[in-house]
C-alpha cells in the first residue's frame, strides 16, 4: 500500500468523535463490573426432532422451547423437582447432557478444571419418564457418557474405565491397571489434550455393547513439577510433559465388550513412536476408524479396524513436505461406502470425498480460499455445510453446497464473522454474527439462510458502546518488501489529531495458523484497546507470515524457522508506521501473550531499533522448553534442527535489548512453564539487562480471575504510560 493511502486509511473514521460528552471505559468496567460484557446464548441445545431446543432460565430450570416461535413448550426439569428428589437440595443446571433418546439428563456438579479442556466432577442422572434422580458414584469422575440406549453410563475414575448400569444401579470396572502418571485408560495425556484437542479417550459403538478406548503408558515420559503456594511448605504438583525431542507416551487402542469385559487390542502398526489423534466408530460398518500420524507429522493415515479381532487396514494416506494439520473428524456417508475429509493438498484447506480403498471420488470445495469449519453433511438433501474465508481472511461466511458441486448457497449475507450451530436434521441453525466493532447477534435461520427470529441482539451492550468513547477499528493491508500482503487493524486515539504525535502499541500473537486480525467481536482486549485509545494510544495488530487462512504456503513458510519471518514482518510494519507523521518513533511498543509473548520478546531484542517497550505474558523463550507435538510439527526435533531452535530464541538475543521490557508469568503455568521466564531472566541478569517483571502465584497460562485480570491489565497499562 502506498504511503499516502495508508495515511488516509488511518485517519478516516477518526473525526466526528465528541469524546468529552461520552463515557470513558475503565479497567474496572472491563474486569470487575462487566459493564460491557455481551450476553451469550448459553446452554442452547437442539433436540432430536429439530423443532425444539432446551435452555435454562434464571432460576436454573431446564426448559423446552419451540425453535421457530421461541415459545416455551414445557419444563423438562425444575428445581422444585430436584429438591424433592435430592433431600431439599437444589442443583445448578449449567452443565447438562441428554441421552441419545432424550429420556435421561446428565447433570454435572462440583466440576473442577484439570488442564485446558479436561475436568472432573460429581454427576447425577435424571430419568425424565420415571422422574428419578440417580447418583452413580459420590466420587468425582471424568468424561461421563451415555450409551446409545441411555441405560449405561461410561466414565473414567482413577485412570480406569468404568460402566454404570442405570437400571440395575451396578458399577463394572473394565480396566484395572490405571495409575497416576503411569497408565491412563479412557482419557489422554497432557500433550494430546493440549495439541490434538482430545481429552475424552473413549467412544461407544451404535449398539451400545462395545467401547473403544485409548490406553496411554506414560512411564517413559519425564515429569514436570511446580510448587503450589499457600501453605507453610508449598505442595509440589507433578505431571508428565514431553518436551521437544523427548519421549512420548506409548499409545494403544482397545475395544471393550461391555457384557463380557473382554478387551481386544486394535492393530496400529509396529511403530510405537507415533500419534493416534482420533478414533471414531463407523457405525454403518461396525468398524473403528483410527487416524495415525507419524512423529514428524507429515504423514497421515486412516486405519479401519475390526473390533472383534483388531485387524486393521489402511484406507487413506496423505503426505506433506512440511506438516499436516489433522482433520477434526471423518464423515462416513452412503452407508459407510465413502467418507469426507478436509485437506490442504491443493494449497488451500478444502473438502474431499474418498472411497474405502483410498481412491479420490471428488474434490467438493475448491478455490483460493480456506474452508475453516465443516459443520456436517445432510444425507437427505446431499448437501455439505461449512464456513470459509472466501470474503477475506478476516471474515467468515456460511455456505450450503450440494455434494456434486452444482449448487452453492450463502446462508447469511452480512459481511463480518458468521458461524453456525445446526440442528440434528440441518433444517435450522443458530446463526452468530458480529464484527470487530459490534457485539454478537444470535438468530435462528432455516437451511436456506432465511431469517426466522432473533434470540439475542445485545442491544443493551450496543447502546452502552454508543455512549462510550469508542474509536472504531479499521482494516488495512500492509505490503512488505518481500511482496507479502499482510492484513491488519488499527484503533486510533478517540480524540485523534493528525497534527499531533502519539505512542503506538502493536498487539501480536503470530503462531502457526493463528489469527488476531478478525472482523469479529473479541471482547475484553478490544475494550482494553479502547481504554488505551482514550489515553492517546494508537493500537495496531498485523497477521504476518505463518498465520492462518491465507493458504498453505503463507502459513507453512515458517517451517523449521519459527520466529524468524514472523518477527521480520512485525518489525517491517512497525518501521512503516514509524514514518507516519503522527506516530512518535520514541514510543513504539509491542505486546503479546504465549506465542505473542515470544514474539514481543524477539521484538524488544531483534527489533530494538524500532520497539522501545515490550510486554511479554507467559512467553516461550526457547522452543526446547515446549511440548513436542506442537514444537516438532513446525521445527522437527532439537536433535535435527537445534541451530534454528537457538537462533530464534529470545534468550540468545538479550544483549540487544535497549528498551524497557515487562515480563509476566503465572507460577503454575502447566502449558508454557515458568521455567521459560526464569531462564530468560537468568540470561538478562548475566548480560546486565534491566527489566520489569510481575509474577502471579498459582496461576496457570490464562491468569484467570477478575481481581488478577484487573491487576494484570492495570500493571500493563501503567507500564505503557510510564516514561
Amino acid at each position: 500500500m502506498k504511503y499516502n493511502q495508508l495515511l488516509l486509511l488511518l485517519i478516516l473514521g477518526s473525526f466526528g468523535i465528541n469524546a468529552q460528552s461520552l463515557k470513558q471505559i475503565s479497567l474496572e468496567d472491563i474486569w470487575v463490573k462487566g459493564t460491557y460484557a455481551p450476553k451469550f446464548v448459553a446452554g442452547f441445545q437442539s433436540l432430536n426432532d429439530g423443532r425444539f431446543y432446551c435452555a435454562t432460565d434464571a432460576q436454573q430450570n431446564l426448559l423446552r422451547f419451540n425453535l421457530v416461535s421461541g415459545k416455551l413448550v414445557d419444563t423438562i426439569l425444575s428445581q422444585s423437582v430436584i429438591e424433592q428428589l435430592n433431600n431439599g437440595n437444589s442443583i445448578d443446571l449449567d452443565d447438562v447432557t441428554f441421552s441419545a433418546d432424550e429420556q435421561k439428563v446428565l447433570i454435572g456438579t462440583q466440576v473442577e478444571s484439570i488442564y485446558r479442556h479436561s475436568s472432573k466432577g460429581v454427576y447425577y442422572v435424571y430419568d425424565i419418564k420415571a422422574k428419578k434422580l440417580v447418583l452413580p458414584t459420590k466420587n468425582q469422575i471424568l468424561y461421563p457418557d451415555f450409551s446409545p440406549n441411555g441405560n449405561l453410563l461410561a466414565y473414567v475414575k482413577d485412570n480406569n474405565l468404568f460402566v454404570y448400569d442405570l437400571i440395575r444401579q451396578t458399577e463394572t470396572q473394565l480396566t484395572t491397571d490405571g495409575k497416576p502418571n503411569q497408565i491412563i485408560n479412557g482419557g489422554t495425556d497432557w500433550v494430546y489434550e493440549e495439541e490434538f484437542a482430545i481429552w475424552k479417550g473413549f467412544a461407544w459403538n451404535a449398539l451400545g455393547n462395545k467401547i473403544a478406548f485409548y490406553r496411554f503408558d506414560e512411564s517413559n515420559v519425564k515429569e514436570y513439577s511446580m510448587p503450589i503456594y499457600g501453605k507453610l511448605y508449598p505442595e509440589n504438583t507433578a505431571f508428565k510433559y514431553p518436551k521437544a525431542g523427548e519421549s512420548n507416551s506409548m499409545v494403544q487402542v482397545f475395544v471393550a465388550d461391555v457384557l463380557t469385559g473382554l478387551l481386544s487390542e486394535m492393530e496400529v502398526g509396529k511403530e510405537t513412536d507415533q500419534y493416534l489423534p482420533r478414533i471414531q466408530w463407523v457405525n454403518s460398518l461396525n468398524k473403528l476408524a483410527i487416524q495415525r500420524l507419524n512423529r514428524l507429522q507429515n504423514k497421515l493415515e486412516v486405519l479401519l479396524a475390526e473390533p472383534e479381532n483388531g485387524r486393521s487396514s489402511v484406507i487413506y494416506t496423505e503426505t506433506n513436505s512440511r506438516y499436516i494439520d489433522i482433520p477434526e473428524q471423518l464423515t462416513f456417508i452412503d452407508n459407510g461406502k465413502s467418507f469426507l475429509i478436509t485437506s490442504e493438498k491443493s494449497g488451500y484447506n478444502h473438502l474431499y470425498q474418498f472411497n474405502l480403498k483410498g481412491k479420490l471420488i471428488k474434490q467438493i470445495t475448491s478455490g483460493n480460499w480456506d474452508l475453516t469449519d465443516f459443520y456436517g453433511y445432510n444425507e437427505q438433501t446431499k448437501q455439505v455445510f461449512y464456513a470459509s474465508a472466501q470474503e477475506g481472511a478476516e471474515n467468515r461466511a456460511i455456505y450450503a453446497q450440494s455434494l456434486n458441486g452444482k449448487t452453492k448457497l450463502k446462508l447469511a449475507s452480512e459481511k463480518g464473522w458468521n458461524s453456525a450451530a445446526f440442528n440434528k436434521d440441518f433444517t435450522y441453525f443458530l446463526h452468530t454474527y458480529s464484527t470487530i466493532n459490534t457485539a454478537p447477534v444470535y438468530a435462528i435461520r432455516d437451511s436456506k439462510g432465511t431469517f426466522v427470529r432473533n434470540i439475542e441482539t445485545n442491544e443493551g451492550l450496543q447502546n452502552a458502546l454508543k455512549n462510550a468513547q469508542i474509536s472504531k477499528a479499521s482494516f488495512q493491508i500492509f505490503t512488505t518488501t518481500s511482496g507479502q500482503h499482510l492484513t491488519g487493524f488499527t484503533i486510533l486515539p478517540t480524540a485523534f489529531d493528525p497534527t499531533k504525535k502519539y505512542p503506538l502499541l502493536m498487539y501480536v500473537y503470530g503462531g502457526p495458523g493463528s489469527q488476531t486480525v478478525m472482523n469479529r467481536w473479541f471482547g475484553s482486549n478490544y475494550l482494553w484497546f479502547q481504554h488505551l485509545a482514550q489515553k492517546g494510544f494508537i493500537v495496531v495488530s498485523v497477521d504476518g507470515r505463518g498465520t492462518g487462512f491465507k493458504g498453505e504456503d503463507f502459513k507453512k513458510c515458517t517451517y523449521l524457522n519459527l520466529g524468524k519471518y514472523e518477527i521480520q514482518d512485525q518489525i517491517e510494519v512497525a518501521e512503516k508506521l514509524a514514518r507516519l507523521p503522527y506516530v512518535d518513533t520514541t514510543r513504539i511498543a509491542i505486546w503479546g501473550w504465549s506465542f505473542g509473548g515470544y514474539m514481543s520478546s524477539l521484538g524488544i531484542s531483534k527489533g530494538a531499533h524500532v520497539f522501545k517497550k515490550a510486554i511479554a505474558v507467559a512467553p516461550v523463550t526457547n522452543w526446547r522448553y515446549y511440548d513436542n507435538i506442537y514444537t516438532e510439527r513446525f521445527m522437527r526435533t532439537p536433535q535435527e534442527n537445534g541451530a534454528n531452535y537457538d537462533d530464534n530464541s529470545p534468550i540468545n538475543h538479550v544483549e540487544k535489548i535497549t528498551g524497557k521490557y515487562l515480563l509476566i508469568h503465572g507460577t503454575a503455568d502447566d502449558n508454557v512453564h515458568f521455567q521459560n521466564s526464569v531462564e530468560l531472566i537468568d540470561q538478562m541478569i548475566k548480560n546486565g539487562i534491566r527489566f520489569d517483571s510481575e509474577m502471579y502465584p498459582n496461576k496457570n497460562h490464562g491468569i484467570g480471575g477478575s481481581k488478577y485480570r484487573l491487576h494484570l491489565y492495570k500493571r500493563m497499562t501503567d507500564f505503557l504510560e510510564s516514561n
